[in-house]
Parts: C-alpha cells; structure tokens; sequence
C-alpha cells in the first residue's frame, strides 16, 4: 500500500467517525444515543448508570405507587383483573393513536378507562376523605406548547381528567378548583355524578381501619393515582393524572396530582411525566419538572434523570413514589422508590407489557 492511499484511507475512517459522532447527539437518528445498538450504551452499562425499561413506547400508563401487589396474597383473578385493567387503558389510547389522533387525547381515553375502574384510587375508585367524602384532583399537559389544565377538589365529576383536558382547552385558565370546576364541568357537558358513585366497600374498609374501626388500622394508607404519558405520530408528547388522593386525608387537601411541575408534565424537547406516591413531598421537591430540567440543564439521559429525582432526591423529602416517563424517541422508564408501582406500556410493533407484581418492579431502581 502506498503512503496515499494509507493515508486516504485514515481519513475516511475519521469521516465516518465524525459523522457517526454528530448523529449521536441528533434524536431519532438511526445511531442516536436514545436507540440501541450505540456505542454509549456499553459504556452505560460499565458505569452503572440506570438504563430505561424500554424503547420505541407509544404509551405508557401506571395505577399507583406503593400498591404493587404480593404473589404470595394475590389469586390469579386479582392478578387477572388488574392487568387487564392497566391493558385496556393501553388499548384504549392505542385507538387513538393508530387513528392519527394526539398523544393528548391518547392520555386522556387511557386514564378515563383508569377512572372508570374500582380497582384504581381515582374517580370510580377513590378514596374516602376524613369525612367520608370524595374529592379527585386531575391535569393533563401538552408537550409541544406547555399548555396544561387541572382540576381539584372535584366531587361530583365523573371523569375529572376530561374536565382538566376542557380547562385546557377552554378557558384561559390552568387550574380550576372546589364547585367552581364542579359547575365549569358541568356546563361544559361532563357527566356529573353523585358523591355515592364513588362508593365501593374496599374503600369503604380502607377508611374504617385508618380511623381505627377496625382491625388492620396500622396498615399503610392508600396513596395511589393512575397517569399516562404518550407520544403521537407528530412526535408530541402528552402526560395526564389523576387521584382521589390519600385515604383519610383532610377534607380540601390537594396533592401533586393537579399540579403542573409536581406530578404532571410534558415537553416535546424533554419529557412526558406521570408521578404517583407521597403527593405533598413530590410538591415539594417539584418532582415532575425536576426531572425536565435535569435532562434540558443538567445534560442527564432520560433514565439518569427519573432515578435521580425518584430514587435519589425525594426520599431524603421524607416520602417514596413513582413515574413513569418518555421522551419523544419512544425511550421509557419507570423508577420508583415505593415498594412497587402498578404500571404498563405499549410499543410501536404493538408489544404490551404490564407490571402488577412487586418482584416485577424492585424497588429503588
């Protein structure tokens, strides 16, 4: 070989690792540090850095912090019931979606069908306040102009997700709270139910044994929510929640759930979140926007980012919890520092995955 061509030879092979180099940093790239088969990934893994659950997730959905279930308690019908539950809001937004329809309107129809389940502490299911009343807080964020909707303190709204989304898009407003919403949904032509709707006696049980009633009074409260996040075929990103908060919980009290940067958020450069756990110490720590600003900021991947917030930063506030967060690539991950977190996805090639068990989803990762 002559020296030409030696040398002609060691500059294409700079050529091509310069152009693989810029490629890496450009999202959705066919070599882009948020697909497989990078370079980066080895290198992650040598490091121990976290690594998302999975890629090329159009929606993901989850049921709650802290409530992921025992094999040893639960019959295969429990088991049964609740991945079909957290399946059938994936399919639900998955309609959507295959249609051309919004990652915002993808995350609404999943977490309406969340609502409408007795199995999830959110609007059939929520919990009892301290005076044996309901009271669901909701939002829902746009990721491609931070436009967002909530509602709090609701008592007679079916489905409170729904008249977030209609906050949103309807009035100048981000936030509507008590009867105010009550009666904004109303006249909007949200279904409106009666405070008995929200009756079922698990929940019943649950606030006889937190005042002490009955026997069992020592056991852990239920804290759960029900989310989504998703990505549309524009590559917008969408996230949504919604809670009857914490069992015997103070009549008025608001968590996360309604409030945009705790336990909602979405941006299309960054990420689409969904939190459930200890709502005042994710309000605290501004979890949801955290995590958005570790990764625009802080130059953190998207899974560095949510084990950094959910794993790292909020127990040190005094209280455990979940996300589950995507990124408009379709890279997904759900870090939790609860016992558990009831969740599920869904993939481009239509492959869905629920996670109900606490083995599933170890806790602090």
């Amino acid at each position: 070989m002559t020296r030409n061509s030696a040398r002609r030879l060691m500059g294409m092979a700079a050529g091509a690792l310069s152009v693989a180099a810029l490629l890496a940093v450009v999202p959705g790239s066919a070599v882009s540090a948020d697909r497989p088969g990078t370079a980066a990934e080895p290198a992650e893994q040598a490091k121990g850095k976290p690594r998302p659950d999975a890629r090329h997730v159009v929606i993901a959905v989850h049921g709650g912090a802290g409530t992921a279930l025992k094999r040893e308690d639960t019959t295969p019908a429990q088991e049964k019931a609740y991945r079909d539950g957290l399946a059938e809001a994936l399919r639900a937004g998955q309609k959507i979606l295959a249609k051309g329809g919004s990652s915002v309107a993808a995350t609404e129809a999943a977490v309406r069908r969340l609502e409408d389940n007795p199995l999830f502490n959110a609007g059939k299911g929520a919990v009892f306040n301290e005076d044996a009343g309901h009271e669901l807080d909701a939002s829902v964020m746009r990721g491609s102009d931070l436009a967002a909707g909530a509602v709090a303190g609701v008592r007679h709204v079916r489905n409170p997700v729904s008249a977030a989304r209609l906050v949103m898009e309807k009035t100048k407003h981000v936030l509507l709270a008590g009867q105010g919403a009550d009666d904004f949904a109303a006249r909007s032509g949200l279904p409106t139910v009666t405070q008995d709707y929200y009756w079922t006696e698990k929940r019943w049980q649950e606030l006889m044994k937190a005042k002490g009633r009955v026997k069992g009074s020592g056991e852990t409260l239920t804290q759960g929510t029900v989310g989504a996040v998703a990505v549309d075929g524009k590559r917008n990103l969408a996230a949504a929640t919604s809670t009857g908060g914490l069992t015997n919980k103070m009549t008025g009290r608001v968590g996360d759930s309604p409030v945009v940067g705790a336990g909602t958020y979405a941006k299309n450069a960054t990420v689409a979140a969904s939190a459930t756990g200890a709502g005042e110490v994710f309000l605290r720590g501004a979890a949801a926007v955290t995590l958005s600003n570790l990764i625009e900021f802080g130059g953190r991947d998207l899974a560095t980012a949510a084990y950094e917030v959910l794993v790292e930063r909020l127990p040190k506030l005094g209280g455990t919890g979940g996300v589950i967060a995507l990124n408009a690539q379709g890279v997904f991950d759900a870090p939790h520092s609860s016992e558990g977190m009831l969740h599920g996805y869904l993939t481009e090639d239509g492959r869905l995955v629920t996670k109900v068990f606490a083995d599933e989803t170890p806790a602090n990762r």
